[in-house]
């Protein structure tokens, strides 16, 4: 089984793990960022990180995964094809979280939820609403990484592949603001307003 010390150092190594000051799609300011994608564009990286939260949900009876884009689609879509489930995504149409492209859930699937990071977890409660909405069962959440060190409660089992206590702050308690040395850059893909 691989351990979260190698996880933390496949960041590092693939340049995953940045260090500045950054705003983050919760909104909040940060000294560091996980920029999954830089992990995720090698097969056999994202197959090693994703295997903690296979064999973590391998007993559990789901049939399909279901990711918020854009982070969450390949690291849903790995879990899915180590598990043999299906894979969909969720996007935002009109600031709202969707099912599109011809994707539905039913009644009687069980789902699991798959992001690449939690902070807050904003994108993953707007997931499992539009799962309720469908009236499909949520059966735990992964992400690769949680930023929150387990201080998010989705309300189901919720298992990440790394767990740190990363430090992030509203705007007007930011210290990197107040000393006005780093720009404040925005890398994820999400649009804040």
């Amino acid at each position: 089984m691989i351990t979260e010390e190698k996880i933390l150092q496949i960041f590092i190594q693939s340049g995953a793990l940045l260090n500045g000051h950054f705003l983050l799609t919760s909104g909040r300011h940060s000294n560091q960022y996980f920029q999954c994608a830089k992990v995720l564009q090698y097969p056999d990286l994202t197959y090693q990180v994703c295997l903690p939260l296979v064999e973590y949900f391998k007993e559990f009876d789901f049939d399909c995964v279901v990711s918020p884009a854009m982070g969450g689609i390949i690291v849903g879509y790995e879990i899915a094809r180590q598990l043999s489930k299906k894979s969909i995504f969720t996007e935002r149409e009109n600031n709202l979280m969707t099912l599109r492209r011809g994707f539905s859930l039913s009644e009687d699937e069980k789902v699991l939820i798959c992001e690449d990071v939690v902070t807050t977890g904003g994108s993953v409660f707007e997931v499992i609403d539009v799962v309720k909405n469908f009236g499909a069962k949520i059966v735990g959440v992964a992400a690769l990484v949680d930023r929150s060190n387990g201080k998010v409660d989705f309300g189901y089992p919720f298992k990440s592949s790394l767990k740190l206590d990363a430090i992030s702050f509203t705007a007007d308690q930011c210290p990197l603001c107040k000393e006005n040395k780093l720009p404040l850059i925005k890398p994820g893909s999400r649009k804040i307003e």
